[in-house]
């Protein structure tokens, strides 16, 4: 498909059309899948405007103007910047191309929302920060389970000091046979790395946001491959994955420790031989713990155990529902300078994590995070 530089056609609802507020121009970088879940955020959005979009793929350019009327399409996102000129770019791209348009999008002036993870390794993460800050514009990275009620309700328990002094979370993102079957996501060098940097960083993260973000000091941990890599006739809910370009792990089993003396432990899979699936942290504080999935605390009260459920946390905890939170959240800070609930320092803090534990795995030996 050859690049088209027409007139914008504006993206919108009838509320949006209505809106006479300041909106953020943004283009989206990346147009797979994901993206289609950002469009929808943006309907609910007035005060933003989707007014480019880049893909390599032509088929996914085509998608963005066929079903979304999207005109201002191109294949090279430097290209997108000079000509567009956008207020902001969402990176939504494989993991292994999230740091360079994003340092680009962020010479160019505009404000970045990365998805998850941050990027390959910390020094990227880091280059992306020193970005945003020698540029004075907004980065987040997309983790957009810190807007999920059970999140928030924990978060307001931790502030009321309910947990005391924590010391021990365990984060668990496992699936029994959940490996997709599209995409990359089991191709390690343009990934790099599959359960624990695919869906283990958003328990990783929310968890990391509830403990207070402690500063993470050494990780332990080990990885396996043992069922993605061979053909399975096994019945599942995504069968007939690409076996032959697997090359990352069916499961992660980590250990980090924290400065303030805390421990997370972690454990992520696409394919594990347990019960059931498993999306959840607990937390164990001197004063109390919790646990994510249902929200619930454990104290003691009166001289006696007691373990608190809320009556309410909210009405909607749906994934579209999160996504136009963040997003929400975003484009505040892009248009009024407000502080950002998931800025570039937490995505290389969990990335510090992510790195460990596949370093620590390949050296089979505790490694030190600097």
């Amino acid at each position: 498909m050859a690049e088209k530089s027409v007139s914008t056609e504006s993206l919108g609802t009838a509320e949006q059309r209505k809106y006479k507020g300041r909106k953020l121009r943004v283009a989206l970088i990346g147009c797979g899948g994901i993206s289609e879940v950002y469009i929808r955020a943006m309907q609910a959005l007035p005060q933003i405007e989707l007014v480019a979009g880049v893909d390599v793929k032509a088929d996914r350019l085509k998608m963005m103007e066929e079903k979304f009327a999207v005109k201002r399409l191109y294949r090279d996102w430097k290209r997108m910047l000079k000509e567009v000129k956008p207020q902001g770019t969402i990176v939504a791209t494989p993991n292994i191309l999230h740091a360079e348009p994003t340092i680009d999008s962020l010479n160019a002036g505009a404000h970045v929302l990365v998805e998850k993870p941050m990027a390959m390794n910390p020094a990227q993460c880091r280059r992306m920060i020193d970005a945003a800050r020698k540029n004075r514009r907004k980065l987040a990275v997309g983790f957009q389970y810190r807007f999920h009620p059970n999140t928030e309700a924990l978060l307001r328990a931790r502030d009321d000091k309910r947990f005391g002094n924590i010391q021990f979370v365990k984060c668990q993102a496992l699936r029994r046979r959940g490996i997709p079957n599209w995409g990359v996501f089991g191709q390690k060098r343009l990934q790099g790395g599959g359960p624990m940097i695919d869906i283990g960083v958003h328990v990783i993260e929310m968890a990391h946001y509830v403990m207070g973000s402690p500063k993470p000091v050494a990780a332990a941990a080990n990885i396996w491959t043992y069922l993605g890599n061979k053909k399975s006739d096994v019945v599942c809910m995504w069968p007939n994955w690409d076996y032959k370009t697997y090359t990352v792990e069916d499961l992660a089993i980590g250990q980090i420790r924290f400065e303030d003396g805390s421990i997370m432990q972690i454990e992520a899979s696409f394919a594990a031989h347990v019960k059931e699936d498993v999306w959840n942290f607990t937390l164990v504080g001197d004063k109390g713990g919790c646990q994510w999935d249902p929200p619930m605390v454990f104290t003691d009260r009166a001289g006696t155990m007691v373990n608190e459920s809320p009556a309410y946390v909210g009405a909607r905890s749906d994934f579209a529902y999160l996504f136009e939170r963040k997003l929400a959240d975003w484009v505040e800070a892009c248009l009024r300078g407000t502080p950002l609930r998931a800025p570039g320092e937490a995505g290389l803090a969990i990335q510090k994590i992510l790195d460990g534990v596949y370093r620590s795995a390949a050296a089979g030996k505790e490694v030190a995070i600097g």
